[in-house]
């Protein structure tokens, strides 16, 4: 082994939580390097979050287009250059990055290209992408190592090339019939995209319901979204066989038929990217699903080894990685912040979109909590009238005997954003009542959430 250069802070993953910590602390005067594979600033702005939003929008807008008459705007059909929408996304991600870049510069952090691995404890050598290694130690070591798209192992699928959200957000052309294998969040977001830029879409989820896990009514609504907008779902199918080549032709063989397409999207859940990266020679456990240990503080099994976001069974979300850089940097400056207890929203960015925040319905029934419910349609919302987007409901939980609110599901225009009002209401212990008699703006999204809370039964 070479003779490793010594850091205070060796980051491994240039992630949320990672690049967050390392920029923190070496703003503080702490030498910090962080390794990065290939990603500057990792997955979120180069390949999902941030660029599967911005195809979204684009799509978003063509479907505008197609609806201008309803509006009074006369269109010519509003025919999709997929090239330039692949451009306009690509010019985000370079931005993003050179920002990037930028925050590395003025941190003093030091970004080190290159695909890193455990060789000692808390050392990690690093096959630079420029050619020949380097070794880093130091005293305390960051896994930050994020997740990738998962491929089971259904005969035929890994060599059928299937795309993964990463090739289809750099597609050139509109797919002539997507077959998109898995009704989760990227999935359904990026079967509504293509949908809506002109290709035909086939959903093929295994579970009896898209986003299963969610309330029935919930599950009902997004089904009947798409398959309003025309999108083929094929839920209750399990996937046997499949052949071809994607990008071809494809056949998936189900337990309920076939399903031909030209392109295959899996979108099928993610896994950690925690192998290869010589773990046991830093003394770091797995769980049985790869993920390393960590307790609530996100300590490995190793000492001065901490590790967060994805590859740590954290909360597969942006957010809570930048959580989890909360609790790193606080940690590793004398305090004990957890994550213990922590709220995790979420959005899936349909459009309309779905956002909760706390219970669901499902879950409540599961713990046995009581609770009270007020639903109402988002055609009583007036922002939503005027915007002839009505499709969708507004609904909470509030405690039996008391006032609390237990949570909160949106399905409707700007779902995140009305969620963040109530969310911010719960982290603040406020009771529903506040939110009911509070004085809101005439005609926003957020206005609903005084008629919401106004539907409370009595307790």
């Amino acid at each position: 082994m070479a003779h490793p250069e010594e850091y205070d802070v060796v980051v491994l993953g240039s992630g949320a939580p990672g690049k967050l910590t390392a920029w923190a602390l070496a703003s503080r005067g702490q030498k910090v390097a962080v390794v990065e594979r290939r990603y500057v600033g990792g997955a979120c702005p180069n390949i999902a979050c941030l660029p599967s939003k911005n195809v979204i929008h684009a799509a978003k807008v063509a479907d505008f287009v197609r609806k201008g008459a309803e509006f009074g705007v006369a269109t010519d059909g509003g025919a999709v250059d997929m090239l330039a929408v692949r451009d306009r996304k690509r010019r985000m991600v370079d931005g993003l990055v050179e920002a990037h870049l930028a925050k590395y510069r003025e941190s003093g952090a030091e970004l080190v290209m290159g695909s890193g691995r455990f060789v000692a404890p808390k050392t990690v050598e690093v096959a630079l992408n420029g050619g020949g290694t380097s070794t880093l130690r130091g005293k305390t070591v960051v896994i930050n190592t994020g997740s990738r798209a998962r491929l089971d192992d259904t005969p035929g699928l890994a060599e059928a090339a299937p795309l993964t959200h990463v090739e289809a957000l750099e597609l050139g052309e509109v797919p002539g019939h997507l077959v998109v294998l898995g009704g989760g969040y990227v999935g359904l977001e990026l079967a509504q995209a293509f949908r809506r830029f002109g290709g035909r879409v086939t959903v093929v989820e295994r579970n009896g319901a898209l986003i299963h896990r969610e309330d029935p009514d919930v599950t009902e609504a997004v089904e009947a979204l798409f398959r309003d907008e025309g999108v083929d779902v094929r839920t209750g199918t399990a996937v046997v066989r499949v052949e071809g080549k994607s990008g071809q032709s494809v056949r998936l063989r189900t337990d309920r038929g076939q399903v031909e397409g030209t392109h295959l999207l899996v979108a099928g859940g993610r896994t950690p990217n925690t192998d290869g990266i010589g773990l046991e020679a830093a003394g770091v456990e797995t769980d049985a699903r790869g993920h390393v240990k960590v307790n609530e503080r996100l300590q490995t099994t190793a000492e001065g080894v901490w590790a967060a976001g994805d590859c740590a069974g954290s909360p597969y979300f942006t957010h809570i990685g930048v959580d989890d850089f909360r609790v790193l940097l606080d940690n590793l400056t004398g305090g004990g912040r957890t994550t213990s207890g922590r709220q995790v929203p979420f959005c899936l960015f349909t459009d309309p979109e779905l956002a909760r925040v706390g219970l669901s319905e499902r879950e409540a029934r599961a713990q046995g909590i009581p609770y009270r419910l007020a639903k109402i349609p988002m055609g009583e919302v007036f922002r939503a009238k005027t915007i002839s987007e009505t499709r969708g409901f507004l609904k909470a939980l509030v405690e039996e005997k008391g006032d609390r609110v237990l949570g909160f599901t949106a399905f409707g225009p700007e779902a995140g954003e009305v969620m963040a009002v109530v969310q911010v209401a719960m982290l603040a212990g406020l009771p529903y009542t506040a939110l009911r008699d509070a004085v809101l703006t005439h005609p926003t999204m957020a206005e609903g959430v005084g008629d919401l809370f106004a539907a409370v039964p009595a307790g």
